[in-house]
């Protein structure tokens, strides 16, 4: 039986307003470290790869003096073109993913394709505009750029809550959620997923 490859990536990212080190592996073990100026978004990173069994490296500094848009942004460019180059050709994964998680009175649901077309569909609406200082639009942002650069379809739906920070939570619990089961290996899987031959 042939060693599995490890599927590993890192990107440095540094423009006028960020400067991003970020390393993913996909089979990992919920391996966190985390270094942001964002302390909420720190927090549902956490989430995400403790719950994907992800190891995620991420060291950010930004011009948060303006406000958190261009870091949060950028740490999601960052994680979408390491999860893109970290599962290569694609090769026996699932593909498909589609995962409920429940938080409290919150019920958030995430279905992936990992189909290199990105597209991004999103239907939340949050009581509150921040939770502390982290504005809620931010998410939005922060998961169209991750599905863009990781060239994924990914939808998104908070279907009901009165607390939003547990809406929030809920979606990235079950974004790691669904990319676990999506980019798992299935061994029935001979070559890539696709009736094209190629993803």
């Amino acid at each position: 039986m042939a060693e599995q490859v490890q599927r590993v990536a890192d990107v440095a990212r540094k423009t006028n307003e960020t400067d991003i080190k970020l390393a993913l592996g996909v089979d990992g073990s919920g391996q966190v470290k985390l270094e942001t100026d964002v302390p909420f978004l720190n927090h549902m990173l956490d989430l995400f790869a403790k719950h994907g069994q992800f190891d995620l490296t991420v060291e950010a500094q930004g011009d948060i003096d303006i406000d958190d848009h261009h870091t949060v942004e950028d740490i999601g460019i960052c994680l979408g073109q390491t999860l893109q180059a970290a599962l290569g050709d694609k090769r026996g994964i699932k593909r498909y993913a589609s995962v409920f998680v429940p938080m409290d009175e919150a019920l958030a649901q995430v279905i992936v394709d990992l189909s290199n077309r990105p597209h991004f569909e999103y239907r939340a609406e949050y009581p509150s505009q921040q939770v502390g200082s982290f504005s809620t639009e931010l998410v939005e942002e922060f998961l169209w750029k991750f599905a863009l650069e990781a060239r994924m379809t990914l939808h998104v739906i908070v279907h009901y809550g009165k607390n939003t920070h547990h809406m929030i939570e809920a979606v990235f619990k079950a974004l790691g959620r669904a990319l676990d089961e999506a980019t798992s290996i299935d061994p029935r899987v001979q070559g890539v997923p696709s009736t094209k031959g190629v993803l």
